[in-house]
This record gives structure tokens, C-alpha cells and sequence, in this order.
């Protein structure tokens, strides 16, 4: 095409990530619009998308789940190595773990990151400014306490619920160490797919893999008990699995 498509993204979201990820897999031309968490609305919607992100901007084509540009790109670019496999019963293997990558992990996942991060002002900040405009960076500084507040509401985000998610993160994670249990490389078929690749972006939040393609806090920055929960998690098979990915895919 002419002209890159657009991504438009909240950048630490990995839900954005696993967009993000795709992209640059396929090898597809983009640039990437990024947004502070709620101020992003105005343009989400302005775009022909909903609430939510990521939203790729493909020539007419507006595209708002995650899931569907992957496979929008894999029709687009697929030509060589495909994140879908061709094969009927491949296809439904990984289409079924991304499916609980998706709904299962990353809502999980993206709790337990904001309940942690959300208390420290000088950790929010940093980690959804970085190449967002600074009229937008002025807006949530300013309006941060409020936007903590709605990010809490509208997340669910307490206590209880985190120990909810936290059981969730762990029966997944428990899963993948189960599947990869008989020495397997991959998920599905003995390649790369969006299974995979689903997976590593979606436990991002309680790895945080140093080939992340977006500004997440550091290890050293993070209080105690967030050190120890991605200690916990980088301990599984699972762990060393999604770490592995982001080191020799990523």
C-alpha cells in the first residue's frame, strides 16, 4: 500500500504489544500513534474504533481487536511464515490458545500490573509517556488522580480481584508448563504462531521481557512484592518459555 498503516495504541498495553508484535513480524509498514490511558478515547473513536485498543488503520479498513489484526496481517503478509497454520486441525489448536491467551491471561495479567502500578505516580508516568504528544502528556499528569480512579473502576481493580486474577495468571501459566512438558519448542506444529506469540505479549505484564516493544519499568524501580510475583513467574517452564520468545522472535 501507499502509505504505512497506523497503529494507534496505549503503548505499555500488551494487548498493543501483541498488535505491535505482528506487525513487525510480518514485516508490514506502520507508524505507531500512542495515547495515555483514558485521554486515548478521543482519538480511538475518531478513528472509526471503539473504546478499546489497539486499532489498526488500514486504508478504509478499521480494524479494533487485537486478535483480528493478526489475522488480518496474516491474509495481508502471509505469504511466507504464517501465524495461522494452513492445516485445518493446527488452525483450531492455536486459534483455541490464543482464545484463552486472550480471555483467560491478559485481562489477569494487565490487573495485577495496574494494581501495582497505579499507587506510585513516578512509576505510571514514565511507563505511558513515551511517545505520546505533550499536550496529552500535560492532561494525564494534571488529571491523573482522576483517571487512577476511573483505570480502578473500570478495571476492576482491587484487592480481592487481584488475588482472583492472580489464581487465573497461574492455572494458564500451569497449562502452558503442562503442554510443554514432553519437550515441544512451540505451542502448536513445531513452529511460531499466534499462539505463541499470544502467549509471551499477554504474560508480558508478570515477566517484563527486556525486548518489550514499548518503555515498561525496570526490575530494580519496581516494590518488593512486584519483584517477587515476576520472580514467581519467570520461574515456570512457562516463564522461561515466554521470555524465550520475546529473546529469539521479539
Amino acid at each position: 500500500m501507499s502509505a504505512p498503516y497506523k497503529l494507534i495504541t496505549i503503548g505499555p498495553s500488551h494487548y498493543c504489544e501483541k498488535a505491535r508484535w505482528a506487525l513487525d513480524f510480518v514485516g508490514a509498514p506502520y507508524s505507531e500513534e500512542k495515547h495515555p490511558p483514558i485521554v486515548h478515547w478521543g482519538w480511538s473513536y475518531s478513528s472509526g474504533g471503539g473504546r478499546t485498543v489497539p486499532i489498526l488503520v488500514a486504508g478504509e479498513r478499521t480494524i479494533g481487536d487485537s486478535t483480528e489484526i493478526l489475522r488480518f496481517l496474516d491474509n495481508e503478509f502471509g505469504n511466507g511464515h504464517r501465524l495461522y497454520p494452513g492445516d485445518a486441525g493446527l488452525r483450531e489448536e492455536v486459534d483455541e490458545l490464543e482464545e484463552l491467551f486472550d480471555t483467560r491471561l491478559g485481562p489477569h495479567t494487565r490487573r495485577i500490573a495496574y494494581f501495582h502500578l497505579l499507587p506510585h505516580r513516578s512509576l505510571t508516568l514514565p511507563a505511558v509517556s513515551p511517545g505520546v504528544g505533550p499536550g496529552q502528556r500535560m492532561v494525564f499528569s494534571l488529571g491523573f488522580p482522576f483517571f487512577r480512579w476511573l483505570m480502578r473502576r473500570g478495571m476492576n481493580i482491587n484487592p480481592t480481584s487481584v488475588e482472583r486474577s492472580l489464581d487465573y495468571a497461574r492455572q494458564v501459566f500451569g497449562a502452558v508448563d503442562h503442554r510443554l512438558a514432553d519437550g515441544r519448542e512451540f505451542l502448536a506444529g513445531g513452529v511460531f504462531t499466534a499462539a505463541d506469540l499470544s502467549f509471551a505479549a499477554l504474560a508480558a505484564p508478570v515477566l517484563l521481557p527486556p525486548e518489550y516493544g514499548a518503555s515498561l519499568p525496570s526490575l530494580e524501580e519496581l516494590p518488593a512484592a512486584v519483584v517477587e510475583l515476576v520472580t514467581e513467574f519467570r520461574a515456570t517452564a512457562a516463564g522461561d518459555f515466554g521470555l524465550r520468545l520475546y529473546r529469539n522472535h521479539r
